[in-house]
């Protein structure tokens, strides 16, 4: 089942992205992006609702 997730800055805590992705036996994602906020590139983790 495909799902959408955000991924959140780690530094900030802000939402910059949102993905969709299967969910069913995975393990979290985080991935180096970047953040308009922190204005440089940082670990975003991802955030399930």
């Amino acid at each position: 089942m495909r799902e959408w997730v955000h991924l959140v800055c780690s530094d900030c805590s802000n939402q910059n992205y949102r993905i969709s992705r299967d969910t069913r036996g995975t393990e979290k994602l985080s991935l180096k992006k970047y953040c308009r906020a922190c204005r440089k590139h940082t670990v975003h983790k991802e955030k399930r609702k």
